[in-house]
């Protein structure tokens, strides 16, 4: 018989957190939803999110799927959505249940994820652990033009955590560009997949182009070399959101 599958839309606040996927001796979203859910529903629930995130890292908006032997019709996954957000910590959120077909996967059915980077130029302690406060003048045109080259790149391998289970270091990315907001800057990226450390590693990577410490040609080579070490180290992980997620069936 079909399995009854389910997406949450959740967000959360990474702080104090291991990432999403669930580790030996180390508390995770992954590990504190199961168990919650689990707890609610009276049946063991695995959860399989949309793609790991780092210690520390953010998410304003973030899918997993479940499967449960009954099916639960608008008003029970409203209720329990109002009963997850009652058991679980403040710093996450569950916004909807939403039913989909039983091969949906919160994964393997993504077919873009969108990333965002912000940094505060001044000091703000409403920011503290939420943005990279850094100081100094950056050339926000310059870095722009380094933004437009991932557009035109196949292979993020010199972005990449090495010994990863990766199969493919083959990235397609649509959408890459630094804003400013007042004392914000804000840098968006947007791609079919991402690899691990991958977003950090290219803002590390394209403050040093900021920062007149590589050109525009070096960071070219950079990304030619295929080489982590060759790129910037990577910025915190408190700066990093997760922002959207598409999917071909439109939740």
């Amino acid at each position: 018989m079909p399995a009854n599958r389910y997406f949450l839309r959740l967000a959360y606040n990474g702080t104090h957190y291991h990432g999403w996927q669930s580790q030996d001796n180390a508390t995770t979203i992954q590990e504190v939803l199961s168990h919650s859910l689990s707890l609610l529903v009276s049946e063991p629930v695995n959860l399989t999110g949309a793609g790991r995130t780092d210690t520390g890292v953010h998410a304003w908006q973030y899918y997993a799927h479940f499967d449960l032997a009954n099916p639960l019709d608008e008003a029970a996954r409203k209720k329990l959505v109002f009963k997850l957000n009652g058991f679980l910590p403040n710093d996450i959120v569950i916004f909807e249940i939403i039913p989909v077909r039983p091969d949906a996967h919160a994964r393997f059915s993504a077919i873009s994820r969108t990333y965002r980077y912000l940094i505060s130029t001044a000091k703000n302690p409403f920011l503290e652990g939420f943005a990279y406060y850094l100081y100094g003048n950056l050339d926000i045109d310059l870095m722009n033009k380094g933004a437009g080259i991932l557009l035109e790149t196949k292979d993020f391998t010199s972005f990449s955590k090495v010994d990863t289970d990766s199969k493919t270091n083959i990235c397609k990315v649509s959408h890459a560009k630094w804003e400013t907001e007042g004392d914000e800057l804000i840098f968006t990226i947007k791609a079919n997949r991402f690899l691990r450390n991958m977003v950090r590693a290219i803002v590390g990577t394209l403050l040093e182009l900021g920062r007149s410490r590589i050109t525009l040609a070096e960071f070219k080579e950079i990304i030619e070399s295929r080489n982590r070490s060759a790129a910037g180290g990577s910025v915190p992980a408190c700066g990093l959101y997760l922002a959207e997620i598409e999917y071909p069936f439109g939740i």
